[in-house]
């Protein structure tokens, strides 16, 4: 569905497309070398998807990460896959060509609980897609 939104920006109304089609593939396609790099428990790419800035958060079931350097070493102690065992459901919605946000649903490996990650997305001028904000969570049962 493709409907437009309309933002206030310092007095002049800038106007978003929702899920433009190739917005949302290059989306996709970054978001799913993410999960991959989850599963493999790959540093570099997943330290390569995250915007390198003081400002960049990540919240996670057992830490919080503020700015890219606390989130770097989190995942340098990690051992092993993702807690993911299985996606349930996967929301993918995409702002202009500059906006996105990624929002999945997953069965949490050996428990009978639900996942959630949230990101949000920014395509930034020189290095592109980048996630500025993330957010893991578990339901419990």
């Amino acid at each position: 569905m493709r409907c437009p939104l309309s933002l206030f920006n310092e007095g002049a109304m800038q106007s978003f497309e929702i899920n433009l089609p190739d917005v949302v593939a290059e989306v996709t396609d970054f978001f799913e070398r993410y999960q991959q790099a989850l599963q493999d428990n790959d540093v570099a790419v997943l330290d390569a998807a995250f915007w390198n800035s003081p400002h960049t958060i990540r919240y996670a079931v057992l830490e919080n990460g503020y700015g890219f350097e606390q989130i770097h070493a989190h995942r340098k102690a990690r051992t092993g896959p993702s807690a993911q065992e299985a996606r349930l459901k996967t929301v993918i919605t995409t702002y202009g060509r500059n906006v996105a946000t990624t929002n999945i649903e997953y069965k949490v490996r050996g428990q009978d609980k639900t996942g959630r990650q949230t990101q949000t997305l920014i395509r930034l001028t020189d290095v592109g897609w980048k996630i500025v904000s993330a957010h893991v969570s578990i339901l419990p049962k």
